[in-house]
């Protein structure tokens, strides 16, 4: 009897322990789930939705937050990008395969937005969301859109800008181009006199990982600049302004995920990953996007994670930088549809020639739209200035709901990029295949990147 006591004694501690193991992982998932960036976001925006609804005079006072958030990613983002780009291309053995990388890239980005805008222009002929609105712009208010329709630079003047007067002052007003054409020569000097240089190509490397570190310190800020972003846009803008172009609203936003899923999903496919796993990869970096509106914002971070997934560091530097400027995919469907839809709502009829050479112009006044938060709405000013036969004014009917738009094509724009430097890596045979694999499916690789 005490040995049957005993043993039904042994039995309970044992099954108290097995209940006490099967309770440990899921104490950590919880735990790892509030740590996380990527939760932290996501509860920071929702929060953010709530406070601009209920009292839309503070909502819009915690912009602030917001501000400082992408201010401190600006801080970091050009001499992150310089550094990244430099000892990249200092440590290329084959300098052959730069300029061979240049034109995949180009002739990428350039059927990448032309896709994207095509699918804008497809979609906003089939749903026609202006249609009905028979919008007089007669007596439009010019002000509130006047700073968007100043002259803007012409071609020689934007080709000038690449190559700047004082690559210091570029460095101090964040253009990204001077810089990246700064890099690559700098890289290209480097790795021709490597003997010479090797000490300040390693002093460079170790800077870049000091960058990093700093970038992770201020990563811990991104629920809080989500915050301030999302308490803003809601308080400013009211979600009942959603309601007035509603159509439109969902044809940016289904456009952008038929872009992500089909034209992407089957780049990704020919490339030989598929799309699912490597969002739920990137998830982290499209939360904070939701809710800054800003590709910018996530860029040094993404970059850091891509190189840490197998991708070659050269490739990262040049696709992901360069991306922001010449590959803005949400942005070229938010210019196609928005487009179309001003021409809809002031019934101005446009023949498919004209849709054509609109698809020409948008092909130029695309680039530069993305990075920045409001940008696309910048570059739409631009297109209708050169279509004579659309109103500037137009723009007035979309003050209201441009920043709800802000996040399918800043998040879009993010996507694209990423699927597009994993896309050349591979194409260049510099994809580190195994790496890559275990990243985008280690859930515990995952959390400890994010």
């Amino acid at each position: 009897m005490v040995n049957s006591d005993i043993g039904l004694s042994d039995r309970a501690q044992l099954s108290l322990a097995e209940r006490e193991q099967e309770r440990q992982p899921i104490a950590l998932q919880r735990k790892r789930l509030w740590h996380s960036i990527y939760f932290q976001v996501l509860l920071a925006i929702a929060i953010g939705i709530g406070l601009g609804w209920a009292d839309p005079y503070i909502g819009t006072q915690m912009k602030v937050f917001g501000d400082l958030f992408i201010r401190c990613v600006r801080m970091l983002l050009v001499p992150i990008v310089f550094a990244t780009i430099t000892v990249g291309i200092a440590r290329m053995v084959d300098l052959k395969q730069l300029g061979r990388v240049g034109l995949r890239t180009v002739i990428y980005f350039e059927v990448a937005s032309t896709l994207a805008l095509a699918i804008g222009l497809i979609v906003g002929n089939v749903f026609k969301p202006g249609d009905g609105i028979n919008a007089d712009l007669s007596h439009a208010d010019m002000s509130s859109i006047a700073k968007f329709t100043k002259p803007h630079a012409s071609m020689t003047d934007s080709i000038l800008h690449v190559v700047p007067d004082s690559i210091v002052q570029s460095f101090a007003n964040g253009d990204i181009l001077p810089v990246l054409l700064f890099s690559v020569l700098f890289g290209v000097g480097l790795s021709i006199k490597r003997e010479a240089t090797q000490g300040a190509i390693d002093t460079l490397d170790s800077f870049l990982h000091g960058l990093f570190a700093v970038m992770e310190m201020v990563m811990r800020l991104a629920p809080l600049g989500a915050f301030g972003a999302m308490a803003f846009t809601v308080g400013k803008y009211g979600l009942g302004s959603l309601l007035y172009l509603a159509k439109l609203v969902i044809c940016v936003y289904g456009s952008s995920a038929l872009f992500v899923f089909v034209v992407l999903g089957t780049i990704a496919r020919l490339a030989g990953f598929r799309i699912l796993p490597f969002l739920k990869f990137i998830r982290t970096e499209i939360a904070i996007v939701l809710g800054t509106c800003s590709s910018e914002s996530v860029l040094p971070q993404l970059m850091q994670k891509l190189e840490r997934a197998g991708c070659s560091k050269p490739i990262v530097g040049l696709v992901m930088p360069t991306g922001i400027t010449f590959n803005p995919d949400g942005s070229s469907i938010y210019l196609s549809l928005a487009t179309l839809f001003i021409a809809q709502a002031t019934n101005t009829p446009m023949s498919i020639t004209q849709q054509l050479a609109l698809l020409a112009v948008l092909l130029l006044t695309s680039k530069g739209s993305a990075g920045v938060a409001g940008a696309g709405f910048i570059a739409l000013a631009a297109t209708l200035s050169t279509v004579d036969s659309l109103p500037v004014a137009g723009l007035t009917l979309l003050l209201g709901v441009d920043r709800f738009m802000n996040e399918a094509r800043a998040i879009t724009n993010t996507i694209g990029n990423a699927v597009a430097t994993v896309v050349i890596a591979k194409w260049e045979g510099v994809l580190d295949q195994e790496m890559f694999e275990s990243a985008i499916h280690d859930e515990k690789l995952i959390s400890d990147i994010v």
